[in-house]
This record gives C-alpha cells, structure tokens and sequence, in this order.
C-alpha cells in the first residue's frame, strides 16, 4: 500500500529534539515510530498506554528523579536489592 497520507502537527521544538534523539538511538525515524504507534493505536482500539494522573508520592518521586535528589545508587543489581530489603 503506498504511504499518501500526510499528519501535519505543531509541537514544542525542545520535545521534538529530545523525542528524535531517542529515536535515533533506537534506530527509528520519527516517521516510523508515528506508524508504529497509530499501528497500536488501531490494532488495540485505543492509546497503547495507560494515561494517568500521577497521585502525589509519583509526582514527588518524579520531580526527585528529575532533580538527582533522594537517589540511592547501587553497585550492582544485587547491592540495590539488598538496599531495597528485597
């Protein structure tokens, strides 16, 4: 099937940027990964991901991460689930 459909779309440079370098190490264009994820889209009725709100303990967990604060580093798998107590 030849591919004439065209999605024309305004998003934030900085988002396009940091999404395309991700892409890049996955080595996938952008163009491939809008099809793979309308593919998803059709192939399971809906959004391929669940869309949530972050309750407050996620978003402060979130904004930690962000922030490189409250992070325990580990040697090794076995030293972070030792830390962990699992």
């Amino acid at each position: 099937m030849a591919k004439t459909a065209m999605i024309t779309t305004r998003i934030d440079p900085a988002l396009k940027s940091d999404a395309e370098k991700v892409l890049h190490k996955l080595g996938i264009s952008t163009t491939e990964a809008i099809n793979l994820f309308l593919s998803q889209v059709r192939l399971r009725k809906g959004l391929p991901f669940d869309v949530k709100i972050p309750n407050k303990s996620t978003l402060k967990a979130m904004t930690d991460a962000e922030e490189g604060r409250n992070l325990i580093e580990s040697e090794d798998a076995e030293d972070m689930f030792r830390k962990l107590g699992i």
